[in-house]
């Protein structure tokens, strides 16, 4: 079973969730000191399986073997909802594959309370984990930029280290524009919880000031309605699709707004589509 677990706050989490923790025969987490705090609090004791990154592939055959003789195992991340930007995917996948039942008990999730304090759009969202660095986090923006030209539209949300934020804002203030809104959630749940909110240059000249501290969480808005982007994209393509094939039109337009050839490709051929059925 996946269990979630605070994200900061020890308080929040649930009575089935106690529950289950005292009842497994074993508890799967990330970091024995980080999950022993939360049992002590608790009174629980149990027997803790480090189950991280490094030892998740070599440990999940012996662990469904567990399974396949009727164990209960539980599985906690060092805070919030296990899987999400967390290990454990690859174990659960293989318990899926031998056919053993799986379920998850919901709780805490830093992700989805960030976005519920921001005061950005809240349907649809997109939570991508954490960015990558150096050159790929660029690359990464740059994509995503892409999607929002040919018509995403959601708030995205990225958990980041704080010694990493400022960097990770300039990168965004390149890529989205300094006018972007945007918010950071900080140390959530706990006794210094905060959320900055404001543009990404306004994000940006705060954190300058006044460096980041704990566990972080960063939010952008969809792109402003007057965007362009999506409709420049499409108009572009229309005419090029006047007198090329999807391919050639794609090909063409692609090294015009500078987007990637993929993701013009799929726009031309959805527009191609649409002007056979009109």
């Amino acid at each position: 079973m996946l269990v979630a677990t605070p994200v900061g706050n020890l308080a929040d989490i649930s009575q089935r969730a106690l529950d289950a923790l005292r009842a497994a025969d074993a508890i799967l987490c990330e970091d024995t000191r980080v999950t022993t705090k939360l049992l002590r609090h608790y009174g629980i004791s149990n027997q803790l399986i480090p189950l991280h990154d490094h030892n998740e592939q070599d440990r999940t055959p012996s662990l469904i073997d567990r399974l396949h003789q009727g164990q209960r195992l539980a599985l906690v991340s060092d805070a919030g909802t296990p899987i999400v930007s967390d290990p454990g995917y690859r174990l659960v996948r293989a318990a899926q594959d031998e056919h053993i039942a799986i379920t998850s008990l919901p709780g805490a999730n830093a992700a989805v309370t960030a976005l519920t304090l921001s005061g950005l759009p809240p349907i649809p969202f997109m939570f991508l984990g954490f960015p990558p660095r150096g050159e790929a986090r660029r690359q990464h923006f740059a994509a995503l930029r892409a999607v929002e030209q040919a018509g995403l539209a959601a708030t995205l949300i990225w958990y980041e280290s704080p010694h990493r934020l400022l960097e990770t804002l300039k990168t965004q203030e390149q890529v989205f524009g300094a006018d972007r809104p945007a918010a950071v959630g900080r140390e959530l749940t706990k006794n210094f919880e905060e959320m900055v909110r404001g543009t990404v240059a306004e994000l940006i000249a705060h954190f300058e000031e006044t460096p980041p501290r704990g566990e972080i969480t960063l939010l952008l808005s969809p792109p402003a309605e007057e965007d362009t982007g999506a409709q420049e994209l499409d108009q572009v393509l229309q005419d090029a699709l006047k007198n090329h094939s999807v391919k050639d039109a794609a090909a063409l337009v692609a090294g015009i707004v500078n987007l990637p050839k993929r993701t013009v490709y799929n726009r031309a051929l959805e527009l191609a589509r649409q002007n056979r059925t009109d």
